[in-house]
């Protein structure tokens, strides 16, 4: 018998049932059920008694001036909330330490919109069809509504050729059985790598045939009238799919995607969405791309600078409140010699191309061009060139491919160059005053190698430090890249300002001078916990041992100093690391131990994080 699929903990298929309570995407955080606690225990009731004496002691809390000066001077909030605590009694003390006013996070500022969009970091998703894995996890509709509902603004989507659309006819299946004996050797051929792949990472099945899917009823977007879906004829012409290339990942199709995208880009959010295209279909298949994504996101989609006097080359970016409800693709930007006239196909007819789901020996790595880092891995396969009307929907995101910092397209207003994690720690080392000056004013994206297989995240915070906007994150994994994206968005739109040095109106010249660094002193007291949750594999609470790990993510020495950080940046382990005792049982009691971190340096407010 075959062993079971290792099972990795970390990894998720996308949850439907209530995604914006699950966190990583920021939306989590401004959920009032997430800021409050229905009643405490024996053991936290103690301790907030002891608490409240030691406070009423120093600040006399029956008193209004008691009152405003413990709020002024310990939970630096305003005077007014001292009204929630009404007498200063204890029961009074309890209440505000179990609502939303009391939460140790500060509900988020209002966004400042009316910066042009370069200067915000954005809230990104990474190959965001995969619910697993690089290599053998299943596409689904639900990771995209998934991530917009936690507050993702930009999604991505690798799109293929399709194929026909199965015919039963009697001309059909003298094909198949001509070419059946070629399949069946393919079969045998692919058979040993599949199945050790499917062994090593699993794989989501499909239903049973017949069997339908259950579809949650879908959220409405609040003051917006929902555009109403469009129909198509889709059974007699092949269309666009969606999946990781050269790999053993399941497909869907694109005008699915498209329509996962209407029903929920802004239910959760009103700020703009990025729809990031990895385009490796024919001439004639990009063709349908623009037609389904015009027809399914009319109303919302950007097809046309807001100014249409101006030409991509001098187009400038919009400021964020421009774009409210808005769609802005992200595609290739190429220029278009004039071509001969080519025969559309009949609606039939398909290109003929090696499907990226039928290699064996590409299986191996991911060969998109957003997922190779050197000439030592496999080169990624040559595609299509992108059609002018589909280039043309790039208005204020035009991808070009990297060549340097100093090449003419790096000052095109509306470019973006998006580059692995590998290759910006090299430009990082490389020209650091550089890639700053240009993050500033222009584009960037940063991405994980293509050897992160079984979907791990590269270090957010060192891309954003470097000015980089978007830098994409696997959301279905939950690992530190990914809490440190909740820290950056908790309780936002999935747009936030960028601190004042790193804008375009700064004149700083690096990270270092850009902002105001400081030494940092912390200290945390952890009283106790209740009620947390057993893991899967666990049914004994004696046997479950909880313990509270503390880590700081902080600018590293060489990276403040444009040098070469130590592990490319590739763990997103914090540097300052610290834990509690350990206890045993679901309810644990800590003590008032005391978490304690001096002397840390380089320590910038927006991008030093606490996990």
């Amino acid at each position: 018998m075959a062993a079971p699929p290792i099972k990795d903990p970390k990894l998720g298929v996308p949850k439907t049932d209530k995604p914006e309570l699950q966190a990583g995407g920021g939306t989590a955080s401004a959920a009032q059920k997430a800021r409050t606690v229905d009643e405490l225990n024996d053991t936290l009731t103690k301790y907030l008694k002891t608490l409240y004496k030691e406070v009423e002691t120093k600040y006399k809390l029956e008193t209004r001036e008691g009152l405003a000066q413990w709020f002024a001077d310990e939970q630096q909030a305003p005077a007014s909330d001292a009204e929630k605590l009404k007498d200063g009694s204890f029961s009074q003390f309890a209440t505000y330490f179990t609502s939303g006013a009391g939460a140790v996070m500060k509900p988020a500022e209002p966004v400042d919109e009316s910066w042009p969009i370069s200067n915000y970091y954005i809230s990104s998703s990474h190959n965001t069809y995969l619910t697993g894995n690089q290599l053998a996890s299943a596409a689904s509709v639900d990771a995209y509504k998934n991530v917009l509902l936690r507050g993702c603004r930009c999604v991505e989507v690798d799109v293929w050729d399709g194929e026909p659309p199965s015919s039963s006819s009697s001309e059909n299946e003298a094909e198949e059985t001509a070419t059946s004996s070629v399949k069946d050797k393919s079969k045998k051929e692919k058979k040993s790598l599949r199945k050790r792949l499917e062994l090593r990472f699993g794989r989501k099945s499909s239903p049973p045939p017949g069997e339908k899917k259950e579809v949650s009823p879908l959220p409405q977007p609040a003051g917006e009238q929902r555009i109403a879906p469009w129909r198509s004829n889709s059974s007699t012409r092949a269309e666009p799919r969606v999946l990781h290339g050269y790999t053993l990942t399941k497909e869907m199709t694109f005008r699915d995607v498209c329509a996962t995208i209407r029903d929920y880009a802004f239910v959760a959010s009103n700020l703009p969405l990025i729809v990031s295209l990895e385009v490796h279909t024919s001439p004639e298949q990009q063709e349908i791309m623009v037609e389904l994504m015009t027809e399914y996101w009319k109303g919302m989609l950007v097809d046309l600078p807001l100014d249409p006097a101006q030409t991509s080359e001098d187009i400038k970016l919009p400021t964020l409140k421009e774009l409210k409800n808005k769609i802005l693709v992200k595609v290739k930007r190429v220029s278009h010699k004039p071509a001969d006239p080519v025969a559309k196909p009949t609606t039939l007819q398909a290109p003929v191309t090696l499907s990226p789901t039928q290699t064996n020996q590409s299986a191996q790595s991911d060969v998109t061009s957003d997922s190779s880092d050197t000439a030592a891995e496999k080169p990624p396969a040559p595609k299509p060139k992108v059609i002018e009307a589909l280039s043309k929907l790039g208005v204020y995101f035009g991808g070009y491919h990297y060549k340097g910092l100093n090449v003419p397209e790096a000052n095109i207003p509306t470019h973006v160059f998006s580059l692995s994690e590998k290759t910006l720690m090299e430009v990082h080392e490389t020209n650091p005053a550089e890639l700053f000056k240009h993050n500033k004013n222009f584009f960037m994206r940063a991405y994980p190698k293509g050897l992160r297989v079984t979907s791990s995240n590269l270090n957010p915070a060192i891309f954003w430090r470097q000015g980089v906007q978007i830098v994409a994150l696997n959301w279905q994994r939950w690992d530190g890249g990914m809490m440190q994206n909740e820290a950056m968005f908790a309780g936002t739109s999935g747009w936030v300002l960028k601190p004042e040095g790193y804008r375009n109106t700064s004149q700083g010249t690096t990270p270092k001078d850009a902002v105001p660094h400081h030494n940092l002193d912390l200290s945390i007291e952890f009283l106790a916990g209740q009620n947390i949750p057993l893991p899967p594999e666990e049914d004994d609470p004696m046997d479950f041992k909880p313990f509270v790990k503390v880590e700081l993510h902080v600018e590293k020495f060489q990276e403040g100093e444009g040098g070469a950080i130590p592990g490319g940046g590739a763990s997103n382990k914090g540097d300052f690391k610290k834990k509690t005792r350990t206890q045993r049982t679901t309810n644990p009691d800590f003590g008032r131990e005391i978490v304690e971190f001096k002397g840390v340096t380089r320590v910038t407010e927006e991008l030093t994080f606490v996990r």
